[in-house]
């Protein structure tokens, strides 16, 4: 039986991971598409990436499946996508869902006091 420990390791190993700063100068370019990945209580307390999806973990599934009507356009399976959550384990464990699900590049950039403290441009 699996416990999170080893589903958390098992993402860590195929969802690569970028430092806020080098997530900085990909946001800059405006070809890469941002989630985050904490609920809507987490990101109303702190403020979220500028231009950031708002999709919850429990959510991803959903959002990523363009057969369900709850699917996020600006999903598509050659984005490239970057997830932040609070500390990067939740963005590893989404990462890891989407990669089963066929996307293509997907990346764990860790948590948004990373983000914050590299100065990386946020929104309310």
């Amino acid at each position: 039986m699996k416990s999170a420990k080893d589903y958390l390791e098992e993402a860590n190993k195929t969802v690569p991971k970028l430092s806020a700063e080098e997530a900085i100068e990909h946001h800059k370019t405006g070809d890469t598409v941002f989630i985050d990945v904490r609920d809507s209580a987490a990101i109303s307390e702190s403020g979220t990436i500028a231009g950031a999806l708002r999709i919850p973990r429990g959510f991803i599934e959903f959002a990523a499946d363009d057969a369900t009507p709850f699917h996020n356009a600006a999903m598509k399976k050659d984005a490239n996508i970057m997830l932040i959550c609070a500390a990067g384990g939740q963005a590893a464990l989404a990462g890891k869902t989407l990669q089963d699900m066929g996307y293509q590049s997907v990346t764990n950039i860790g948590g948004i006091s990373d983000w914050k403290d590299a100065d990386g441009p946020m929104e309310a």
